[in-house]
């Protein structure tokens, strides 16, 4: 049996171990030895790319998109293969170390997608991206933040789900734009959140991996009604 290699580590702002481990070519990060995501099931992420940007793949002109949480780079890696060469991709990762194993261990595994001239990294929260946002707001927002709204990592991130934290992503969101949010499991109280904030929503099923017989994971898709024209 192969054993697993502990490739780096750090601490989480609680005070938890975070750590990078590769087992037989596979990655995975654990917090306090809880896994929090592994590439070996990373269909979800993919989707959640897919799903952000799917009414923007062929916009000409540049569109903007954010992505809360690099994890893997898997999400990234997504978005880069939907949108056009003029977008903007905006990357907000509150861990350097991760980053930093995203360009050295993982870069193989997302396809060195940091270097891509359209991604522009911002280490910090990512709260500080949408609150400064409605002045520039974004097509897509993309949000695979923590473990989805069960906060793992860091208890702010509860913050980013709470009702005033759902309409800050709206209000960054521009007019006919999509917000999307990734979560561990089904979530009625952040999809009525959504509603509330003007998001039309959609609740989509999605898969641990692509061949798996249920899906067990949720995807909110939540668009914003386009802007009326003024007569």
């Amino acid at each position: 049996m192969k054993p697993n290699i502990l490739l780096a580590e750090t601490q989480t702002p609680n005070g938890s171990r975070m750590t990078l481990v590769e087992h037989d070519g596979s990655y995975c990060i654990r917090v306090n030895g809880q896994q929090l995501m592994h590439s070996s099931v990373s269909t979800s992420e993919v989707h959640l790319g897919a799903l952000g940007c799917e009414h923007h793949t062929k916009a000409k002109a540049g569109l903007r998109v954010l992505i809360g949480g690099l994890g893997l780079g898997f999400t990234l890696k997504s978005v880069l293969q939907s949108v056009g060469p003029k977008a903007v991709v905006h990357v907000a990762e509150l861990f350097p170390e991760i980053v930093e194993w995203n360009r050295t261990h993982l870069a193989k595994l997302n396809g060195d997608a940091l270097k891509d001239s359209r991604v522009k990294v911002f280490v910090k929260d990512v709260r500080a991206l949408i609150n400064h946002a409605p002045r520039e707001p974004y097509d897509c927002i993309i949000l695979d933040i923590d473990n989805g709204t069960t906060a793992m990592v860091a208890i702010e991130n509860h913050e980013l789900y709470s009702e005033a934290g759902v309409r800050r992503i709206a209000d960054a969101t521009k007019s006919g734009g999509r917000a999307t949010i990734w979560s561990a499991c089904p979530d009625g109280v952040l999809e009525k959140r959504m509603k509330r904030a003007g998001l039309a929503v959609t609740a989509v099923p999605s898969k641990l991996y692509a061949t798996a017989k249920r899906a067990a994971y949720m995807i909110y898709v939540g668009d914003k009604a386009a802007a009326t024209p003024a007569k």
